[in-house]
């Protein structure tokens, strides 16, 4: 069962998350829509100081986040401003402290933008409205970590 609670004006749905068990350090979440996602990592036998990532790193899910916030809305963005988007590829460089809880830093994105004909400033102010206005993760990771951003912009032949 998937339940809704409305707080201060938006919408909060449930997120659930369960333990694989046995020896493992493995986590199957599953986000409001009933979309399951895997994490964790699991024991080499004989070898407690060492694991082996079978699955997405929580940490790793964290920037994946952020990446998938900011996408959704250039794309959405460009979109309506008539660009002719056929591709956005986005490339994370996030430094972590040394120290636990190894808490990120930095985290840099590198958007690569695809299309015929597309406006670079229009890239540009598209990833900064995303950025620090309408992506959620990012507006949470920003009071921990310093964001920057870059882009390209390669063009396609109309052929």
């Amino acid at each position: 069962m998937i339940s809704y609670e409305k707080e201060e004006g938006g919408h909060m749905g449930q997120i659930a998350l369960r333990w694989v068990g046995e020896d493992s350090k493995m986590f199957i979440g599953r986000d409001s829509y009933g979309h399951t996602v895997v994490a964790g990592s699991w024991p080499r036998e004989g070898g407690e100081q060492w694991q082996e990532w079978k699955a997405l790193k929580p940490s790793d899910l964290l920037v994946i986040s952020l990446c998938s916030c900011s996408a959704y809305d250039v794309v959405e963005i460009l979109k309506k401003q008539r660009q002719r988007l056929s591709g956005l590829d986005i490339t994370a460089d996030a430094k972590q402290a040394p120290e636990p809880p190894y808490h990120f830093t930095d985290i840099h994105l590198h958007y690569v933008i695809t299309g015929q004909d597309i406006a670079a400033r229009k890239v540009e102010k598209a990833i900064e409205l995303s950025q620090n206005k309408y992506c959620s993760v990012a507006a949470t990771i920003r009071g921990v970590a310093k964001i920057t951003y870059s882009f390209e912009v390669k063009g396609e032949s109309a052929g």
